[in-house]
């Protein structure tokens, strides 16, 4: 009952444990030290061979008489054709029974079986082969013919078939027979082997010039550089120098722009090379390092700098070596052509060769990628080609005309309107100076004030009409640039410094009133002070106090109050006293001036130090150095300085401390406390 519930119907009803595999437990191997005779595996392999039993075969069986004969061919043909009916498809077994029909001699059964396997599978040229070798073998030529003529019209593109069947007409001495099937195969336009196997079979019996023909015929055929490689090659090894020739440049006419012209100039340079004419092979290099494209080149430029070093002088060294450089530059703008640092690389290797048309070829091309987007950040080297370009054309080419129309095509091509670069501009108005036309000059600088008016083009060109003496020109730029840029205090202070420059004090008080007055200035400290200096110079020091004074009410920086009181405490000059006085009133006269001085310095630190205490108060650090150059300044004054009126004034420095208490609540001392 027990076993029937156990019972699985999928295992027959047998339980898992009767369907379970015991495998034998592994012995444990207790004494691991080596055996005393130790046993190859050489040995083990022997002993096991030598206690092999010996092979069971079965009994031969000899035929005594033509009865057993035919009982044994009609058996073994009727095994072969039930074996056929069942494997219809199987070539082999149709190949073992005309084999075997062959090795009984019944010539005509075998040939039966092999027609019969051709109706089955045709296409199949093996069958054909063994078919034709079984006929050669036992000599029936005109049978193994047939065989061969009929598998080259069903199977025509079996190049097999086609070589077994001229190498037997041509063991046979069938020399016009082989002839007639090559023709009759190169109709089919087989491959290059082929070919080349009619050729040889015609060398062998010395028929050059049906070889010549049959080259002529594998050209049109396959019109590769191969092919017509191996044709010159024929010709030379025939001796035929001017003939060869002419076939390579027929071949350079017709394959000038192949893939593979490059293989087909270093032959044709190398066949020049080999027949001594160097100047040939030079002129061949040349030729297809300009016709080739740079990518497919490499082989060439280093076959032509080999030949270089060998037949050329050092001119025709470096020029090879230089090709290979160009080749190398022509690569890499092939791949990117915005690089602009290999275009200036490439520009400077043919400057140095010094061919003028080449070096505008590559700057031409240089110049014609032009950045995709008008930002002026892919611009900034791009430019540097225009300018190299024009540099060249004035000094090395010294084209003025060519240099005026790069100069003119570069300022054409760049937007303006987004942005400029005042560098071409100057170069091309100094180049027009340089050619002493100064309305050119002036025409360019005011175009580029007009079109993109920056910093750099005002100053150079009120820099130009300066140094021409143009006055009037130079207040009228100034005029344009302080319209263009009012905020700036450079322009202002060096329009009032060439009005001082004039004599002309008013107008140069004038333009540092108007310049102070605008709403908005870059540096408007440096303006002040240029001012100020301005009127010290004159010696108008009232001028002086009240732009001090206007000053402090724009702003009261510190570095203002120290100014101001420094001005103040120098200010001896105001007043020269008479020059018929005596030496000793002279001499008092100074010295009531300085005390004036140190006065008027010393209202203005006070006035400074109650702006600090009053209207700043949490500026401390600012009043402290305030005090500090008040305190440097009386020290400086000597005998008529007080430095006791400013240390009054100065912050003391406190130390402040706490108590501490011990733990049982005593008073245990005092530490400082970090303020």
């Amino acid at each position: 009952m027990m076993g029937s519930k156990d019972a699985d119907p999928s295992l027959g009803y047998l339980t898992r444990k009767d369907t379970e595999v015991k495998l034998p437990r592994p012995t444990r191997v207790k004494n691991k030290t080596p055996a005393p005779i130790q046993i190859t595996a050489e040995q083990i392999l022997r002993e096991a061979r030598e206690r092999q039993e010996a092979e069971i075969r079965p009994p031969k069986q000899k035929i005594t008489d033509s009865t057993e004969l035919a009982d044994y061919r009609l058996r073994k043909r009727k095994e072969f054709e039930d074996l056929i009916r069942r494997v219809r498809w199987n070539t082999g077994v149709w190949i073992k029974y005309a084999k075997w029909e062959e090795s009984q001699k019944d010539f005509n059964r075998a040939r039966s079986v092999w027609e019969r396997a051709l109706e089955v599978d045709y296409r199949n040229h093996t069958l054909w082969l063994k078919y034709a070798e079984v006929e050669m073998k036992n000599k029936f030529i005109n049978h193994a013919r047939n065989v061969w003529d009929r598998a080259v019209t069903l199977l025509p593109r079996v190049d097999q078939l086609w070589y077994k069947y001229i190498h037997m007409e041509e063991m046979l001495g069938n020399v016009a027979g082989a002839r007639q099937i090559f023709e009759r195969w190169m109709h089919w336009m087989p491959d290059q082997q082929g070919w080349l196997s009619y050729i040889k079979f015609e060398l062998r019996y010395n028929e050059v010039e049906r070889g010549r023909q049959i080259y002529e015929r594998f050209v049109q055929c396959h019109p590769k550089v191969s092919t017509w490689i191996k044709y010159a090659k024929f010709e030379m090894k025939m001796g035929e120098v001017d003939r060869a020739r002419n076939v390579y440049e027929r071949a350079v006419e017709k394959l000038a722009d192949d893939e593979e012209a490059e293989q087909l100039f270093v032959a044709f340079a190398e066949f020049e090379e080999r027949c001594k004419e160097t100047e040939r092979a030079r002129c061949i290099y040349k030729f297809a390092l300009d016709h080739i494209p740079k990518g497919r080149a490499e082989d060439l430029y280093r076959k032509f700098v080999a030949f270089e070093k060998q037949y050329g002088d050092r001119e025709g060294i470096e020029d090879a070596i230089v090709g290979k450089r160009r080749f190398q530059y022509e690569d890499e703008v092939g791949k990117n052509p915005m690089n602009y640092d290999i275009w200036f690389d490439y520009i400077r290797l043919e400057e140095s060769v010094g061919n003028k048309a080449r070096v505008r070829e590559v700057y031409e091309r240089a110049i014609a990628n032009v950045p995709p987007a008008e930002e002026k950040r892919y611009w900034q080297r791009y430019i540097y080609l225009w300018i190299n370009y024009a540099l060249y054309e004035e000094l090395d080419a010294g084209d003025m005309e060519r240099t005026r129309d790069v100069y003119h095509e570069c300022l054409k091509l760049i937007p303006h309107k987004k942005f400029s670069f005042a560098k071409i501009w100057l170069l091309a108005a100094q180049f027009e100076i340089r050619q002493l036309n100064l309305n050119g000059a002036r025409q360019i600088l005011g175009n580029a004030i007009g079109k993109a008016p920056k910093d750099k083009i005002f100053k150079k060109y009120i820099e130009i009409e300066l140094h021409l003496g143009n006055i009037d020109r130079c207040r009228k730029l100034y005029e344009k640039y302080l319209e263009w840029s009012p905020e700036n205090c450079y322009a202002w202070s060096k329009y009032a410094e060439l009005e001082k420059s004039l004599d002309e004090n008013e107008r140069a008080r004038a333009i540092f009133e108007l310049a102070i007055a605008q709403p908005a200035l870059d540096m408007p400290e440096l303006l002040w002070k240029a001012y100020i200096d301005f009127e010290i110079s004159q010696g108008e020091y009232e001028r002086t106090r009240a732009l001090y004074e206007r000053l402090l009410d724009r702003t009261k920086h510190l570095k203002v109050w120290i100014s101001y009181a420094k001005f103040e405490g120098s200010a001896t000059g105001e007043d020269g006293g008479n020059p018929d006085m005596l030496e000793d009133d002279f001499q008092e006269h100074l010295y009531e001036q300085k005390k004036q001085c140190i006065q008027r310095a010393r209202r203005v630190f006070e006035k400074a130090i109650n702006y600090y205490r009053t209207s700043a108060p949490e500026l401390k650090e600012e009043r402290a150095m305030l005090l500090e150059e008040w305190l440097n300044m009386e020290s400086s004054f000597g005998e008529l300085g007080d430095v006791s009126l400013v240390q009054a004034k100065l912050p003391k420095k406190l130390k402040k401390r706490r108590q501490t208490q011990s733990d049982d609540g005593l008073s245990a001392g005092y530490v400082p406390v970090n303020c």
